[in-house]
C-alpha cells in the first residue's frame, strides 16, 4: 500500500514541477516519512540544467538555518529525501506544510525558489491527555441522564487523519455523548444511563477509544475508573431467612449453640450491624436465650424442658449504623430434642376390691392409666405385673390397661395380694416406675369345718363328778367371720351298754367344743361310749364336719374281791379230801379287809408236799390291776404245813403231813387286789387231819352234809395207797402246767418289752380283751365288741380289762400265768 502511495505522490510531484516550471516557480510535494533517497523531483531538469552541465554549474541547495531533509543528487540533479520528514514536526497542525528551498546554480549564477510541500500521512494515533481518568459518582443519588465531561483525544495529523471518533466499551450504566459546537471544539460527555448500585458494583472500569479518519485508521484509548460512592441504601441481610437448630433438653447453659450472620453491602458505618431479639414464641422462652449484639452468637441462659415447650420461634433483627439506620430480620427455630429424663407414671383410675375368692377368670380388678412425658421410644411404655399370677394385664387401648384375674383365688391360702404394676419406657437406659396395689380377697363359705382328729380317744375315770370337763374337741374352718364361726353339737351314737344314749352321759359346749360329763360314770356299767360331734359354720348355706369321740371309762378300785360259792352251788361251808375236789362257799365283806366264811378241808397224814387240799375262788368286779387278785396266808411262810398259790388260790401241803401236826390246822387266807389302795377279803380254812380212810370218809360226810358235789372219786382203798397214787399224779400234772405257764410268761414278757406299744383300735371290728382263766392265767376274748388295755409307764397305772374268776367266756384260751401282767397289755394312744 505504501508503495502505491509513493508512486502516486511521485506522479503528482512531476506534474507539479511541470506546472511550476510553466508558472516560473518549481513546486514539489513529498509525503512525510518518505524514505531516505526518495526522489522528490528532477530539479536539474526542471531548472533547465542539462545533465552534462551539472558538475560545471554546481547545482546545490542553500541552507536556511536548519538542515533540510532533502538534498540534490549530484549525479542526476534530482531532489531526493536525505533524512526523515515529519510533517508534524515541521509544520505542526499548519496546513499545507510548505518548505521554501533556495537552489543555487552557477555559471551563470542564478537562485531558484523551490517549494516543497510535505503532505500528511496518518502516522499519528489519537492521544488522550492521560491514560486513566478517575471519576466518583454517588450510588442511587445520581439520577440517570447525568453528564460528566471528559477530555477528548488529540491527533497530530491533520485533515481526515485528524478527524476523531469516540467509542465507549459496553456498559449498561454509561454512554458517550459528543456535543458539537460551531465555534468551539467538540465536547465529550460521559452520560449515566442507569442508576448505580455500589453493592452490585463498587467500581466501573470503562475504556474510551478515539479513532482518526485515516486509512488505515489509528486509535488511542483512555481507561475510565468510576468509583461508586456508598449511600446507606441497603438493609442488613441475613444469610438465612430461617435458622433451624436442634438442642437436647438439659443442654449446658451459657454454651453458644448458633451464630446468626447478617451482611450489609454498604460501606463503612453503613455496613456495621448490631443484633437483637425482637420476639420469642412462646414468651416464656425470652428468659432462656441471650443474643450477643456484636457477634450474633446465641447462648442458652436457662434449662430446656422438652415436656414444657418443644419448639421456640425467635425473631432476630440486624440493624446497621447508617443514617438513617436500616434493618433486616430473620427467624430462628429452636427445636428441643427429647432426652429420657421422665420416668413413666402409673395411675389407678378404678379399683374394685375386695375380690371374691370365687370370682370368675377375667374379672376386672383395676383400671390403670400409664403415660410418659417423653416422646418416641423414650415415651413408649411397656407394663408388666408382679407377681405374674394370679393377676395379669390386658391393654385396652394406648396408655390404658386392665388388671384382670387369670387364676382362681383361694382366700384361705392367700387372703391379700400385694400386686405391683411395673412400667418401663424404651429409653437408653430405660426408666422405670412402680405402682403397688393392695387387693384383698373376700371370703366365700367354701370350706367345711374340719376337726383336728377324725377320731378322738378320751379317757375318763369312773366316779367322776357331774359337770367335770372330759375333753375338748376343736374344728378349724379357714373361712372368716360367720363363714368360719363354728358351733358344736352332739350327734347320738350307740353307747357301750346299748341302753342309754350318749346325750344322757355327756354334753358339748356349742362355742368352745368342751365335752362335759352330765353324771358320774361307772366302769362296771359302761366301759366305752362312742358318739359323734358335729361342727357347723354360720355361712349361707352352712357347711359341717363330723368327728367320732370314743370315751373310755377308766376303772377305779371301788370294788373289793368277793369269794365265789363252790362249783356245785352249795350254800354252806365245804370241805375237800385228799382225793376229792374242793367245794365251799365263801363270803367277802365290802370293807377293804374283812373276815370271810369258814372253810373246811380234809387231809391225810402222810400226804406228800404239794398235795392240793382246797382251792379258794374269788372275783373282783373291777378291771385290770384292780381285778388282779393274789392269795396269801397271814402266817409267815415256811413255818406252817400248808401254803396257798399266790395267783391260783390253791391250798396245798408245804411238806409231808405228820401226826405231830395235830388233828386240825386253821389257815387264815387273805385275797387282795392290786388297786391303789388295795382292797381285800379273808377266808378261814380249817383242815382236819387223819388217817387216809378216815379222812376220805370225813370228806365224803362233809360233802354230803353240805350238798356239795365232789369232782373227784374216792376209791376207799385201804391204807390210802390209792389216794396217794392219785395225789402224786395230780401233783406231777400241776408242776408241769405251772412250769409251762411260767416259761411262756417269761417269753411273752420279753417280747412285749421289745415290741412297740400298740395304738387304740378304732375300726369297726371287735378288739381283744385280756381276761383270766380259772387258774389265774391271762387270755383274750371278744368282750362287748370293744375294749382296750393301757400300759404307760409304771405297771399299776395301766388301764386293764381283767376278767374275774368266772368260767372263761367263749374265745378265751388259757395262757400261762404272767410274772408281770403289763407284758400282756396293749397301749392306748391318746
Amino acid at each position: 500500500t505504501m508503495g502505491v502511495c509513493v508512486r502516486s505522490a511521485m506522479r503528482m510531484l512531476v506534474l507539479q514541477a511541470a506546472w511550476a516550471l510553466v508558472g516560473g516557480q518549481v513546486r514539489y510535494s513529498v509525503p512525510e516519512e518518505a524514505k531516505s533517497g526518495t526522489v522528490v523531483g528532477r530539479l536539474a531538469q526542471d531548472l533547465g540544467v542539462e545533465t552534462g552541465e551539472m558538475e560545471a554549474r554546481r547545482l546545490r541547495l542553500v541552507p536556511k538555518g536548519r538542515p533540510a531533509s532533502v538534498e540534490v543528487s549530484g549525479a542526476s540533479g534530482a531532489l531526493v529525501v536525505s533524512s526523515r520528514l515529519d510533517r508534524e514536526e515541521l509544520c505542526g497542525k499548519s496546513a499545507p506544510c510548505m518548505l521554501g528551498l533556495e537552489v543555487l546554480v552557477e555559471r551563470p549564477l542564478r537562485v531558484f525558489h523551490v517549494e516543497l510541500e510535505v503532505t500528511d500521512i496518518n502516522d499519528n494515533a489519537p492521544l488522550f491527555p492521560a491514560a486513566r481518568k478517575n471519576l466518583s459518582i454517588a450510588e442511587s443519588l445520581t439520577l440517570p441522564g447525568s453528564r460528566f465531561p471528559l477530555e477528548g483525544a488529540s491527533d497530530a495529523d491533520i485533515g481526515a487523519n485528524a478527524q476523531l471518533s469516540y467509542k465507549l466499551s459496553p456498559s449498561e450504566h454509561f454512554a458517550l455523548q459528543l456535543q458539537e459546537n460551531e465555534k468551539y471544539s467538540e465536547s465529550l460527555f460521559l452520560v449515566l444511563s442507569k442508576t448505580l448500585d455500589r453493592e452490585a458494583m463498587a467500581e466501573h472500569r470503562l475504556v474510551l477509544t478515539a479513532s482518526d479518519g485515516g486509512r488505515p485508521s489509528l486509535s488511542g484509548t483512555m481507561e475510565l475508573v468510576i468509583s461508586v460512592l456508598d449511600v446507606n441504601d441497603n438493609a442488613p441481610q441475613f444469610n438465612q431467612s430461617v435458622y433451624k437448630v436442634n438442642l437436647v433438653e438439659g443442654a449446658v447453659e451459657r454454651t453458644p449453640f448458633i451464630r446468626v450472620s447478617a451482611t450489609d453491602p454498604d460501606d463503612g458505618i453503613n455496613s456495621q450491624v448490631l443484633y437483637k431479639v425482637n420476639n420469642v414464641v412462646p414468651p416464656s422462652g425470652r428468659d432462656l436465650f441471650v443474643l450477643e449484639p456484636g457477634t450474633g452468637e446465641m447462648r442458652l441462659r436457662g434449662p430446656l424442658d422438652y415436656e414444657d415447650v418443644r419448639i421456640f420461634e425467635i425473631q432476630v433483627e440486624a440493624t446497621d449504623r447508617g443514617m438513617p439506620p436500616l434493618s433486616g430480620h430473620c427467624k430462628m427455630v429452636v427445636e428441643v430434642l427429647d432426652v429420657n429424663d421422665n420416668a413413666p407414671e402409673v395411675w389407678v383410675t378404678s379399683l374394685s376390691v375386695p375380690v371374691a375368692e370365687d370370682a370368675p377368670l377375667g374379672t376386672v380388678v383395676a383400671l390403670l392409666s400409664v403415660s410418659d412425658r417423653d416422646s418416641g421410644s423414650n415415651g413408649r411404655v411397656r407394663c408388666t405385673v408382679w407377681p405374674s399370677s394370679p393377676f395379669g394385664l390386658v391393654s385396652t387401648f394406648e396408655g390404658s390397661y386392665s388388671l384382670v384375674l387369670r387364676e382362681a383365688l383361694d382366700r384361705e391360702r392367700v387372703s391379700e395380694y400385694e400386686v405391683e404394676v411395673r412400667a418401663e419406657d424404651g429409653g437408653a437406659p430405660p426408666l422405670r416406675a412402680r405402682r403397688a396395689l393392695r387387693v384383698p380377697v373376700s371370703d366365700v363359705n367354701d370350706n367345711a369345718p374340719a376337726f383336728a382328729q377324725a377320731v378322738y380317744t378320751v379317757l375318763a375315770r369312773e366316779n367322776n363328778a357331774a359337770g367335770a370337763e372330759l375333753a375338748r374337741v376343736w374344728a378349724r374352718d379357714p373361712d372368716e367371720a360367720g363363714n368360719g364361726r363354728v358351733s358344736y353339737s352332739l350327734w347320738e351314737g350307740a353307747s357301750a351298754s346299748g341302753s342309754r344314749s350318749a346325750s344322757s352321759y355327756v354334753s358339748v359346749d356349742a362355742e368352745s367344743g368342751r365335752l362335759w360329763a352330765l353324771q358320774p360314770l361307772d366302769y362296771e356299767e359302761l366301759q366305752v361310749l362312742q358318739f359323734e360331734v358335729r361342727a357347723v359354720d354360720a355361712g349361707e348355706p352352712s357347711l359341717s364336719g363330723n368327728a367320732t369321740v370314743q370315751l373310755f371309762v377308766v376303772d377305779e378300785n371301788d370294788n373289793a374281791p368277793s369269794l365265789l360259792p363252790p362249783a356245785g352251788g352249795g350254800a354252806g361251808p365245804w370241805a375237800v379230801g385228799a382225793a376229792g375236789s374242793p367245794s365251799s362257799e365263801l363270803s367277802l365283806s365290802s370293807s377293804s379287809s374283812s373276815s370271810g366264811w369258814s372253810l373246811w378241808a380234809w387231809a391225810s397224814w402222810g400226804s406228800p408236799a404239794g398235795q392240793v387240799v382246797a382251792k379258794i375262788r374269788a372275783v373282783d368286779a373291777d378291771s385290770g390291776y384292780n381285778a388282779w387278785l393274789r392269795y396269801e396266808l397271814e402266817e409267815a411262810r415256811g413255818k406252817g404245813a400248808f401254803r396257798v398259790g399266790l395267783y391260783s388260790g390253791e391250798v396245798s401241803t408245804a411238806r409231808a403231813l405228820e401226826e405231830a401236826d395235830g388233828p386240825r390246822q386253821t389257815l387264815l387266807i387273805v385275797v387282795r387286789d392290786h388297786g391303789e389302795p388295795a382292797r381285800s377279803a379273808t377266808a378261814t380254812l380249817s383242815v382236819s387231819l387223819g388217817e387216809g380212810a378216815e379222812a376220805a370218809l370225813a370228806a365224803g360226810v362233809g360233802a354230803a352234809s353240805s350238798g356239795s358235789v365232789l369232782r373227784g372219786s374216792i376209791s376207799g382203798v385201804e391204807g390210802g395207797v390209792s389216794v396217794s397214787a392219785t395225789t402224786n399224779v395230780w401233783l406231777v400234772v400241776a408242776i408241769c402246767a405251772v412250769s409251762s405257764v411260767f416259761l411262756l410268761a417269761v417269753v411273752l414278757y420279753g417280747a412285749s418289752r421289745w415290741s412297740p406299744r400298740a395304738s387304740v383300735l378304732s375300726g369297726p371290728g371287735p378288739t381283744t380283751l385280756v381276761c383270766a382263766s380259772e387258774v389265774g392265767s391271762w387270755s383274750y376274748s371278744q368282750r362287748q365288741s370293744r375294749s382296750v388295755c393301757v400300759a404307760e409307764g409304771a405297771g399299776k397305772s395301766d388301764l386293764m380289762v381283767f376278767s374275774p374268776n368266772f368260767p372263761p367266756p367263749a374265745g378265751c384260751a388259757p395262757k400261762e400265768t404272767p410274772q408281770d401282767p403289763t407284758a400282756l397289755l396293749d397301749t392306748v394312744s391318746g
